[in-house]
């Protein structure tokens, strides 16, 4: 495995300082984020360390250069927005620039972006999949042509009052993957699998390893702390942030023993990311980079 980081931690930094950054730490590669310009909806959204929008030929060849002479590989091109959103001028726009990251993708070789599905969260589940099967396989079509795997991380995007009732990213659960996988069978659809999400959710985190193995293009390192006596306060239909906080790995109640034992069993041996939304490690650039070592540390016991 390739152990990287999420650039989206590194806003304010350009893009030559976050293979920097990666360099002088000894990551092997950054999951390279690739919002569009402009203020962002929520946190670690809105950053863009490649500007798709004009990604001309000089700029593809400065990038993969510095990334070479730097020995730091890019592992995906990542935007994550809601291309399901309920409103059709916000789905469209998430659509467009969606398919601009994955033209970027194929320009640079990267071959790969990280992003969701996406949801209306106002509707049932059989209902956005419905809105999927019109929706995707255009999307998935584009990527084909270019030679680029689209990669689904399996976040529920559901935290607050903003995103309640269902939540804005479709792929939660293996029943809905073999749905999604089901209706659009192609090699460049697969998975960007995170456990800590199935931890707040009470799922187990390895057993779907072994059945998706062919479908992970891509693996978030991330954790989450679970409060039980919240919990118990206010149960699992509360808001998620209620009683659960995302951490560093290692700081949550991941087993990342289990984890990366599980993702040896398949043969997994691409890119590993690291992301960082701690808010114990924000604040100011000292910390960020902190997150990032502390991380990094904990993590070389099981990825080398």
């Amino acid at each position: 495995m390739k152990l990287g980081f999420v650039s989206a931690i590194l806003d304010g930094w350009n893009f030559e300082e976050t293979i920097d950054v990666a360099a002088g730490m000894g990551f092997q590669c950054v999951e390279v984020a690739c919002w569009p310009r402009g203020k962002a909806e929520r946190r670690y959204a809105g950053v863009s360390h490649i500007d798709v929008d004009n990604l001309s030929d000089d700029q593809a060849a400065h990038i993969l250069a510095y990334c070479k002479q730097k020995g730091v590989e890019i592992s995906a091109l990542a935007f994550y927005p809601n291309p399901m959103d309920g409103d059709p001028a916000k789905r469209q726009a998430a659509i467009d620039h969606l398919m601009k990251v994955i033209a970027a993708s194929g320009k640079l070789g990267v071959n790969r972006v990280t992003t969701f599905i996406g949801r209306d969260q106002t509707k049932t589940v059989d209902e956005n999949l419905d809105l999927f099967k019109t929706l995707w396989p255009p999307i998935i079509r584009f990527a084909e042509q270019r030679g680029v795997k689209v990669a689904i991380e399996n976040c529920p995007m559901l935290f607050g009052r903003e995103q309640w009732p269902g939540g804005q990213n479709l792929a939660t659960s293996p029943r809905i993957w073999r749905q999604m996988f089901e209706l659009i069978p192609s090699d460049s659809f697969g998975l960007n699998f995170d456990p800590s999400h199935f931890v707040w959710q009470m799922m187990d985190y390895t057993r779907p390893l072994y059945e998706f193995k062919d479908k992970i293009f891509h693996v978030h390192f991330k954790d989450i702390k679970l409060f039980p006596d919240r919990l118990n306060e206010v149960g699992t239909m509360a808001y998620p942030l209620d009683y659960m906080s995302p951490k560093l790995p290692g700081l949550g109640d991941v087993n990342w023993s289990k984890f990366v034992s599980a993702l040896t069993d398949i043969g997994y041996d691409g890119y590993a990311c690291i992301e960082v939304e701690d808010r114990a490690f924000e604040g100011s650039k000292e910390k960020i980079l902190d997150s990032l070592r502390i991380s990094k540390k904990y993590l070389q016991q099981f990825v080398i």
